[in-house]
């Protein structure tokens, strides 16, 4: 490959054949074949950004990773598929800010795959990203992440690697704040998810229908892109699948949701005591869903949206888009109560119970009354003033225009799928804006690999953010994490079929 490769034909050659974000392809910067006017993954620039990083007499965080064919019981249905573990979410991986993450994976996988640290501000040839910032471990292979979290918070950890995440292939990262009090009695972790492999489709069989149907053979027949030749669509169809919140919330319809690996009918059991307060974390490791949640009986507390503190913010339910996390406390009362987290516009939710006293739990199908009261939108949480981005002038200002049509199955930015997109420069020191315009009919969570930025105006400092149809949202971030950083659609199947680009910083 020629050290003279145009920046089209590199990312024609990232995006690979397995999919728009495939795996193949993958050396594409490994033999030192990569543009040359752009910061390399591997390079010394990046290097050096991670030594910063270090902190002196940080301790050294080991895990194991397997991914794997498993059976997998979901509370009733036990499905064959793929997962960290014999469980869902994947093992718990726990750090304090500053220490150095060491992960060895080892894929057991009949395909290659990868690990992406969804969130953090690592250095970018850890970042998970195969063609792009690694080779793509092979089957039987093995790998090393290693890098230092910077920033406590909620991530969590999933392939970037096809439809994968579509399976049971994700888990939970916490990095603790070593300064922080810790003012709750008790922590839970709920991780909420939609489920189709191994209910006679895989997440492959889904993306080919959506791909050979027009985008509607997995789907209700809303058209979320630009029509594409769907007007004669019945109009019953057209108003599935849409929420008055976010518009067109999917594209398909999942048979199963689940809170930490459960189906309603056997949902698992958060136990307290009455009185206490407890932090919860919650990540939104679905593939096409967005969730309402609620706790029956209670109003709940955000403290924290993608990892940083916000402004404390009462509310009676939250959304969260897909890869969103957020951290809520509760004051619990005396009782048995429904933890619900519906489905955004779609049929079915998602429950685990909060048992503080004996009684009988409620019905796998109970609708808590304060799903329908105050509904929070993280987009509107303010930052917390130790986290807030200091105002100055954004040096750089990009124009990302969300599109997409149903016929074919396409989605792009700025008009152009991943393999056709030019990337977003970016040098290193500059505050830069990206403006988010959704032109579809349908909400995208837009996610920044290796950056927290912060919503224009004082808002919360996140990673992920809603873009609801025809809404602008406009985030800054300072350019302070050398490399090549994708930005993409975290629908996964958004993501596979074009809404992706590089924001790559020039060398």
């Amino acid at each position: 490959m020629s050290p003279t490769i145009t920046r089209r034909q590199l990312l024609a050659g990232i995006a690979g054949t397995v999919g728009l974000a495939g795996t193949a392809g993958a050396a594409a910067w490994a033999g030192g074949a990569f543009d040359p006017s752009l910061v390399a993954p591997n390079g010394d620039l990046v290097a050096r950004t991670e030594a910063a990083r270090r902190r002196a007499g940080a301790a050294t965080v080991t895990a194991s990773l397997n991914p794997r064919p498993i059976t997998l019981d979901l509370g009733g249905p036990t499905v064959r598929t793929w997962g960290y573990a014999d469980s869902a979410p994947g093992p718990l991986i726990r750090a304090k800010a500053g220490d150095l993450l060491r992960v060895d994976v080892e894929n057991s996988l009949p395909a290659t795959t990868s690990v992406h640290w969804h969130g953090i501000a690592l250095r970018n040839d850890m970042d998970g990203v195969p063609g792009l910032t690694q080779q793509p471990i092979p089957v039987g292979g093995r790998y090393r992440y290693e890098f230092t979290a910077p920033d406590p918070g909620t991530y969590f950890y999933h392939p970037h690697s096809g439809v994968q995440l579509d399976r049971a292939l994700y888990g939970v990262l916490v990095v603790d704040d070593p300064e922080e009090a810790g003012a709750y009695d008790a922590e839970w972790i709920v991780v909420l998810d939609d489920w189709v492999d191994g209910s006679g489709r895989t997440p492959e069989d889904v993306l080919a229908s959506l791909q050979s149907m027009g985008g509607h053979g997995d789907m209700t027949g809303t058209d979320h892109g630009d029509m594409g030749g769907m007007s004669g669509m019945p109009m019953q169809d057209m108003e599935m699948m849409t929420s008055p919140l976010i518009g067109g919330a999917g594209d398909v319809d999942y048979p199963h949701y689940l809170v930490n690996g459960r189906i309603p009918a056997s949902p698992v059991t958060l136990s307290g005591k009455p009185g206490q307060r407890v932090r919860i974390r919650i990540v939104n490791a679905a593939s096409d869903t967005a969730f309402r949640l609620a706790l029956g009986g209670h109003r709940l507390t955000v403290t924290h949206s993608d990892g940083f503190p916000v402004a404390p913010t009462p509310t009676d339910a939250l959304l969260l888009g897909m890869g969103e996390r957020v951290d809520v406390s509760v004051d619990l009362t005396d009782g048995v109560f429904p933890l619900v987290a519906a489905a955004e516009g779609k049929p079915g939710q998602g429950l685990a119970l909060v048992r503080t006293a004996a009684g009988e739990p409620p019905a796998a199908t109970v609708r808590p009354t304060e799903l329908d009261r105050q509904v929070l939108i993280t987009t509107t949480l303010r930052a917390a003033e130790s986290v807030a981005l200091a105002s100055r002038r954004p040096e750089r200002v990009h124009r990302l225009v969300l599109g997409g049509t149903m016929m074919p199955y396409q989605w792009t930015i700025n008009g152009a799928t991943f393999d056709q997109a030019e990337p977003l420069l970016v040098e290193r020191g500059e505050r830069v804006r990206l403006t988010f315009e959704n032109s579809t009919a349908m909400f995208h969570p837009m996610h920044v690999h290796g950056h927290t930025f912060a919503v224009t105006g004082g808002g919360a400092r996140k990673d992920t953010v809603i873009v609801a149809p025809k809404q602008i949202v406009a985030v800054d971030l300072n350019a302070d994490n050398p490399g090549q950083w994708m930005t993409h659609c975290h629908n996964i199947y958004h993501a596979e079929t074009g809404m992706m680009v590089n924001l790559a910083y020039q060398a």
